[in-house]
């Protein structure tokens, strides 16, 4: 029957759309723990080699060559900044404090200075940088929420186009053959299925069910219906 093929696509229809609704929720939470790993693990990584670098020249004297350790401590965090290059403009900073390290850790005054600004120059960077993915990621889940959001409108419709119409064809019709069973049990005899607007095969059900009657009808009146 054609109708309840149709019953069976709305049904399939709206398992559908809240199966792309599912997929499309874990779809934008995918994406946006990466966005934020990102930031976690790139730009994370340079601003604690910067801290690095200057807790170094803060503890050390100034106009005194830096000793072994402190000297180590700084070279090692300027290499994982260099070998962090996240931004653009990083390269540029680093080129630049890269000649003064020899210079710095002999104590001289103007390589500290220099060098001081770069690696606050290169903090900034980072943290801009940082901010900037963090906008991204907030403009991906504002996104993602509103795609759920009309996503979940769509399925909202659909539910609602689909009960009208599962109650336009088959609830209502049901009801009418029920009371026009109940119709005839009290002895309401004229009582026939009659509704507008009905589909096919709802027509087919209520003129059969109406015959039928008629015939019940015909034979009680000829005395043969026991």
């Amino acid at each position: 029957m054609r109708l309840a093929q149709a019953v069976r696509v709305g049904a399939w229809l709206l398992i559908g759309i809240n199966l792309l609704m599912a997929v499309g929720t874990i779809g934008i939470f995918t994406r946006m723990a990466p966005a934020i790993a990102v930031i976690i693990e790139h730009n994370d990584r340079s601003l604690k080699a910067c801290e690095e670098m200057l807790a170094v020249l803060a503890v050390s004297g100034t106009g005194t060559s830096l000793s072994a350790e402190p000297a180590r401590v700084f070279r090692s965090a300027f290499e994982r900044a260099k070998s962090n290059v996240t931004e653009p403009e990083e390269p540029q900073i680093l080129d630049k404090i890269e000649p003064r390290l020899e210079s710095l850790l002999k104590g001289e005054m103007a390589s500290r200075e220099a060098v001081v600004a770069d690696v606050l120059e290169l903090g900034r960077i980072n943290r801009e940088a940082m901010a900037a993915a963090d906008r991204r990621a907030q403009q991906l889940g504002r996104a993602g929420a509103w795609g759920v959001v009309l996503m979940a409108l769509s399925a909202f419709l659909a539910g609602v186009i689909f009960i009208r119409s599962l109650t336009r064809r088959v609830v209502l019709p049901l009801q009418e053959i029920h009371d026009v069973i109940a119709a005839q049990r009290n002895g309401e005899t004229m009582r026939r299925c009659v509704a507008a607007d009905l589909s096919q095969d709802v027509a087919v059900v209520f003129t059969g069910i109406n015959e039928l009657i008629d015939r019940c009808r015909e034979l009680e009146g000829r005395g043969e219906w026991v």
